[in-house]
């Protein structure tokens, strides 16, 4: 019997798993629940059809409601690859028809991976890894509530109250959160007056606190006219401060969980003793990466997969023309991105680097993407080598004549 290839389209609640031989043809075409004794009918059915030889499974998700196959196929010893998504849609357009079906797209993912040798194989991820994974994704999503949460309070208080939607920057500003829960309207504020909503802020053990209520009072004397849904709306913009505050408490608790399970990584003081590299975007890096540097071979594969590395657009007689790929994990480039920016301004090495594209009529952030590409080398080499970062080379060891 010839080599098999069994393409998954996953789903989350069903796959379609699609079996081809060396020749392209058609061996087996299942649709399956997302079950694990469903699933492992599945697998034992088609290792049947094999009959002892080889089988390389593909499938066109990485996470999600595919973790359970990935799980059980790692679990039984087979090979598996990973298509993305956006690779088989740019794909089926080369096949015949134009039709859009789970059996389609899970040939096409079999037929892929018989064809391409580039396709990177898919590992079981140890049990920091996958942590750090959950609690960044986490974090990413906490932030972008936040994020929501400051921008509808915002947009609320410039409809009955401009001067105070303006006067602070509430994601910055504990005190102005404190402040808007307990007075939300000029007439509430003038009321209060300057020096006794400072003694009140006072006891709430906030700091500026005169010059916050001296602010706000400004605001309030700034506006007389009491506009219509004041009152409603002022109790949306109490709530909403509430809110933007349990989820800086909430971050915060996550912040120390991913800082603790990143500690525990054995290569997490290497990569904190890079200048930029604290335990929030270290712990991105290792669940995007692992830490283990032999699963890209070298420094430019990983720099092509965090979107650092440029690729040619050439035509005719266009040539030299670079450009960022448009296949890249968005977050790894976050990490090296984020990093450089702190680097440029507290490691001298990484500043002098910065200055010099600066130099070159290089824009910022040119200048912090080429920051970024050297810095993933050098990280690239410690993680290697198993040493940490120094600021300086040592210098050489003088021997006895």
């Amino acid at each position: 019997m010839p080599e098999l290839w069994a393409g998954t389209d996953a789903g989350k609640t069903e796959h379609h798993c699609m079996v081809i031989d060396a020749e392209g043809k058609r061996r087996l075409s299942r649709r399956v629940a997302n079950d694990e004794a469903v699933l492992l009918e599945l697998i034992a059915d088609v290792l049947a059809l094999s009959e002892g030889d080889p089988v390389t499974w593909a499938i066109d998700l990485n996470a999600g409601g595919a973790s359970l196959m990935i799980a059980l196929l790692i679990d039984n010893g087979q090979q598996v690859l990973y298509i993305p998504g956006r690779t088989v849609h740019h794909a089926s357009g080369s096949y015949r028809g134009d039709g859009k079906s789970d059996a389609k797209d899970a040939f096409i993912i079999a037929d892929q991976a018989r064809m391409r040798r580039d396709l990177r194989t898919m590992h079981r991820g140890d049990d920091i890894t996958v942590d750090l994974r959950i609690l960044t994704s986490r974090r990413l999503d906490l932030a972008a509530d936040r994020t929501r949460a400051i921008s509808r309070m915002r947009a609320q208080l410039l409809e009955y109250f401009p001067a105070l939607g303006w006067a602070f920057d509430y994601s910055t500003s504990k005190a102005s959160l404190v402040l808007l829960i307990g007075y939300q309207t000029p007439a509430a504020l003038r009321r209060i007056g300057k020096n006794r909503l400072a003694t009140w802020l006072k006891n709430r053990k906030l700091r500026n606190h005169q010059l916050l209520a001296a602010t706000a009072v400004e605001a309030a004397e700034a506006q007389h006219t009491a506009v219509l849904g004041e009152k409603l709306g002022a109790a949306v913009a109490a709530r909403l401060a509430r809110e933007v505050m349990a989820l800086d408490e909430e971050i915060a608790e996550t912040d120390a969980l991913i800082e603790r399970r990143f500690r525990d990584h054995p290569c997490a003081e290497i990569i904190l003793s890079m200048p930029g590299l604290g335990p929030v975007l270290g712990a991105e890096f290792i669940a995007h990466t692992g830490g283990d540097m032999n699963v890209f071979g070298s420094p430019d594969r990983l720099a092509g997969v965090a979107g650092l590395a440029p690729v040619p657009k050439d035509s005719g007689r266009i040539s030299d023309n670079m450009r960022r790929p448009r296949r890249y994990c968005r977050r790894l480039m976050r990490v090296f991105y984020m990093s450089a920016q702190v680097a440029a301004r507290c490691c001298p090495t990484s500043k002098a680097l910065y200055d010099r594209k600066r130099a070159e009529k290089k824009t910022h952030k040119q200048a912090v993407i080429a920051l970024a590409r050297r810095r993933l080398n050098v990280l690239w080499a410690l993680l290697r080598d198993g040493r940490p970062f120094e600021s300086s080379p040592p210098l050489p060891v003088a021997t006895l004549g």
